[in-house]
């Protein structure tokens, strides 16, 4: 089962309407995303790192998770200030380290924190289904949204299905070697996988079918109106518009 360690919790976030953070995420990510003054980025990160406090999750394993993307941009903080062609901004013997290049660097690295804090506070503080249901109400197509939550209940079953077969062949011999016989021997586990994966779904379906699944899931969680709901809403929009503002408006030519 896909785990959900930050979806339990009593903050002000997590009582929010999901529909509201779902768009607030949205609209945020849009913005910074297509962001290039330092202002707008810096600005997006402190939004996201207070959403972060608000939502009261563990820093450990918010930690952890950013740390996967800081190791990649550390790679991009090698790689960009030496192959950026533009001005020189520091010379290392031989190596010239340019301004557009560490520019460059340090844009990414505060757009690629800054969006998955945001989801992380707003997003990943919601349980998958009630994430479904959130996509529904704002009018995503029936099929994408049941895709979605099937995925999500069964992926772990293809992989308890895949986990069996490797034991099976691992037991009869087979090591993985780079000859054609390994090659045979994986594309038959993919095949069997893809057609146990199928047989397990019209079983699915037909249990379904007899407890009368007539196309429609419904969520176990109600958010009735609450003025926090709108006082969110209002302030995620002052914020996302100051965002723009800082970045279209002139406001402060950084």
């Amino acid at each position: 089962m896909i785990e959900e360690p930050f979806a339990q919790g009593d903050s002000p976030l997590h009582r929010i309407d999901p529909r509201f953070r779902l768009v607030a995420a949205v609209g945020f990510s849009l913005v910074v995303a297509v962001s290039h003054h330092f202002s707008t980025l810096a600005g997006g990160l402190v939004i996201a790192g207070a959403l972060l406090f608000a939502a009261r999750l563990d820093p450990l394993p918010v930690l952890r998770r950013l740390w996967v993307i800081t190791k990649l941009l550390a790679f991009l903080w090698i790689i960009l200030p030496l192959t950026v062609p533009g001005a020189d901004y520091y010379q290392l013997g031989s190596l010239a380290i340019s301004q557009p290049g560490v520019t460059l660097a340090l844009q990414i690295s505060l757009r690629s924190l800054a969006i998955p804090a945001f989801f992380i506070a707003l997003v990943a503080t919601m349980n998958f289904s009630v994430l479904g249901h959130a996509l529904k109400s704002l009018l995503l197509p029936d099929k994408l949204v049941h895709l979605l939550l099937f995925t999500y209940r069964y992926i772990f079953v293809i992989e308890q299905e895949y986990r069996r077969l490797l034991r099976a062949i691992r037991v009869r011999g087979f090591q993985p070697r780079t000859n054609l016989h390994t090659y045979q021997t994986i594309a038959y586990l993919v095949a069997m996988l893809f057609v146990r994966a199928a047989a397990r779904s019209e079983r699915v379906e037909q249990a379904m079918r007899c407890r009368g699944f007539a196309g429609r899931f419904y969520c176990l969680v109600d958010y009735p109106a609450h003025p926090r709901h709108r006082r969110f809403a209002i302030t995620m929009s002052l914020l996302i518009s100051g965002l723009a503002l800082l970045e279209w408006g002139k406001i402060i030519p950084l």
